[in-house]
Formats: structure tokens, sequence, C-alpha cells
């Protein structure tokens, strides 16, 4: 056994599923970790990763490019693919994909310790064998915590859940009659839903263009031209 096991045996326990633990102890366990281990805490349960399948990783692929493609329109908003989010006591999720807006132009996330720490703007989960957990407890999680959107694109059957937090509290809202979903807490973000779940990059593509091009999201990146603050993620 080499130093760093024996040191790993004896100052952090390995992390089982199923277990009750503070946020503070998991993140220390889950540093002392195998760098291939992905774990989350979910309302103070530790729940491991199961085997991702297929279909679940190009669904993924395409939401964090859609993600990516629209973070490009103004330095102030990041995206992110399963990044650690340190919330509170009971909760250090890894969602598939997020929307932030740094720090020092209004956002509500910092960067400690190299993580993000505090709730992004806009959080995004692929959902199959996690749906339940997904719009149950994480949802209660993203919830309390402020996130200002949470979208589940929930495959076999696929159904898209998308919440939006109205005084504290997540209200279920549907895409516009034409089938986009247009984002609240970003605007010019939208997705073809339809799109999305038939795979169709190219239709995708079409209408994150669209919305990067209205009027709204133009005043969007205007509002975000000018830091307001000294702090940052970078």
């Amino acid at each position: 056994m080499s130093t760093t096991d024996r040191y790993r045996t004896i100052v952090a326990p390995p992390l089982v599923a199923g277990d009750r633990l503070s946020r503070a102890e998991f993140h220390r366990r889950y540093e002392a970790s195998p760098e291939d281990l992905r774990a989350e805490l979910i309302d103070g349960e530790v729940f491991m990763a199961s085997p991702v399948s297929a279909d679940h990783g190009e669904h993924a692929a395409l939401i964090v490019y859609a993600l990516v493609v629209f973070a490009q329109s103004s330095p102030a908003i990041r995206a992110s693919e399963n990044a650690t989010l340190v919330l509170d006591d009971l909760s250090e999720p890894q969602p598939d994909g997020l929307l932030a807006i740094r720090p020092e132009y209004g956002g509500n996330i910092r960067l400690i310790d190299g993580y993000y720490t505090g709730a992004p703007e806009l959080v995004i989960e692929i959902s199959k064998a996690t749906r339940n957990i997904d719009l149950g407890r994480k949802r209660n999680d993203y919830e309390r915590n402020g996130v200002l959107e949470y979208l589940v694109f929930a495959i076999e059957p696929a159904e898209l859940f998308w919440f939006v937090s109205r005084n504290g509290r997540f209200e279920r809202r549907s895409p516009d009659f034409d089938g986009i979903l247009r984002s609240e807490s970003f605007p010019g973000f939208w997705l073809d839903v339809d799109a999305l779940f038939r795979l169709d990059s190219d239709r995708l593509t079409a209408v994150l263009e669209l919305g990067k091009a209205s009027p709204e999201h133009a005043a969007f990146v205007s509002r975000l031209a000018s830091p307001r603050r000294d702090d940052s993620v970078d």
C-alpha cells in the first residue's frame, strides 16, 4: 500500500452510497477518492454515479454544445459541464450543465478553492435512470439554494420539465406555442425542445442563433457590458 493510500484510508474513509454526511465531510472524502469516482451529495445523502447510457451521453453532449454557443455571446456568461456545485450543508451536486453570470457582473456564484460555490442562474440535468432523484430531492436542493431556472430533459419517455423560481419556489412552465423554450434568466437562450430530443443539431443551432439575434438578447448583453464589482471566477 502506498503512502497516499494509507493516508486516504486513515484520514478519509471511502464514500458509500446511502451514507448521510455533512457537505464538508462529503467534500473531504470526495477529494481523497480516486479521480475516476463520481458522486453527489443530495439532501444530505451520498449518491454514486451509475453507468451512463449512449443516449444520455448524446443528449448531454448536445445540450452542453448549446450552452457553450450561448456563452460565447458575452464574456460575462460562463457555461460548464459536470462541475461540482458547493451549495448548502446538505447539497453538493454535479449537474450535467449550467449557465452562470460571473460575479463581477452581478452573478451568484463564486470560485472558492477551485469549485463553484453558490447557485448558478440556470442548471440542466439530462435524466434517465435518475429521473426520480432529479425531479425530487435534487430539485428541492436547487430550489432551496436559489437556482433561478432548472431544466430536466428526461428521456425514455421524452419529456421536458422546466422550472422557474417564483418567490423562492419553483413553478413549472411550458415552452411557447412554437415548441421553443425561451429562458427567463438568460434572454436569447432559446432551445428547440423537439430538436434536442431528436438530436437535430442543425435545427438546435438555427434556433440558438435566432435567440442570440433577438432584441431581448442584445439588451441583456448590453446590461452585462460593464463589471459591477471586483469578484471573479477566473
